[in-house]
């Protein structure tokens, strides 16, 4: 079943896109070399609860398990899920930020990979076209479209550049739970899957890695990694469909203002 929003329903998801953004800002503001991934996850936990919301992922469960954490974070070849824990970053680390925030009955969610320092210049490429075919995908995310066309958006340009799209993990609609219809994959055909309709709220992320697609499961039962070992990045922003252009319901506003202003996080 697909739940179409009305526009104050669509207002309330913008409104908590709007602290996940700034929440998202103040984890990239302590990313550097020598900090932990639990250090981040504790500062995004304090920041939204702050804010009288409750980090999305805290205490999701899958199945008889329960995820632990207010963030993902994937450090380099970990794809999605890495578990915050005592990894120390370091220089030429790629990392990349997944957090979801829930109030007032709906949620967001959004995703962000960050290049600390001196990255290689073919991840650092990953890491421009990964965040490109977001936007990509995201233009053809209107009304009367199919998802097919925003898989296809997102597939046809990443691929051109040789690289793998993760097919196991996909996008998804967002509201009152944070995983609803219809799965949003990053592959597919221009005219298949599920009409996108005016009140449809997607989220839409690219999961890109710069060799193959292939991905495996690390023995935490969580940890999601890159089958080579070769690094992966990781964008996504909450669409609102409406009758004209589609409505982003995350903001990377706040991320690009502590990015502009850092001298160790890497401007794509």
């Amino acid at each position: 079943m697909i739940y179409l929003k009305s526009s104050d329903e669509m207002a309330i998801i913008r409104d908590n896109g709007d602290i996940l953004g700034r929440c998202h800002a103040e984890v990239a503001k302590a990313i550097k070399p020598g900090i932990t991934t639990l250090e981040l996850d504790k500062i995004a936990y304090t920041f939204i609860s702050d804010h009288k919301a409750h980090p999305s992922f805290l205490n999701y469960q899958v199945g008889n398990k329960k995820y632990a954490y207010s963030l993902c974070i994937s450090v380099n070849d970990v794809v999605v899920h890495g578990l915050p824990g005592d990894l120390t970053l370091k220089e030429g680390d790629i990392i990349a930020i997944d957090a979801g925030v829930y109030k007032n009955g709906f949620h967001a969610d959004s995703a962000y990979t960050y290049g600390i320092g001196e990255v290689k210049p073919e991840v650092i490429k990953l890491l421009q076209v990964t965040k490109e075919s977001l936007y990509l995908g995201l233009k053809q995310a209107q009304n009367g479209k199919r998802i097919g066309d925003v898989a296809y958006a997102v597939q046809s340009y990443t691929e051109s550049f040789g690289y793998g799209v993760v097919r196991e993990l996909v996008g998804h609609g967002v509201g009152k739970s944070l995983h609803e219809s219809p799965e949003v994959p990053n592959y597919g055909r221009r005219g298949d899957g599920a009409k996108l309709k005016e009140g449809m709220v997607i989220a839409i992320e690219p999961m890109i890695n710069l060799g193959k697609r292939q991905i495996s499961v690390d023995k935490d039962g969580w940890t999601i990694r890159t089958q080579d070992r070769k690094p992966s990045a990781h964008f996504e922003h909450t669409i609102g469909i409406s009758k004209d252009e589609p409505l982003i319901l995350t903001t990377f506003s706040y991320i690009e203002e502590v990015i502009k202003s850092s001298t160790i996080l890497l401007n794509i």
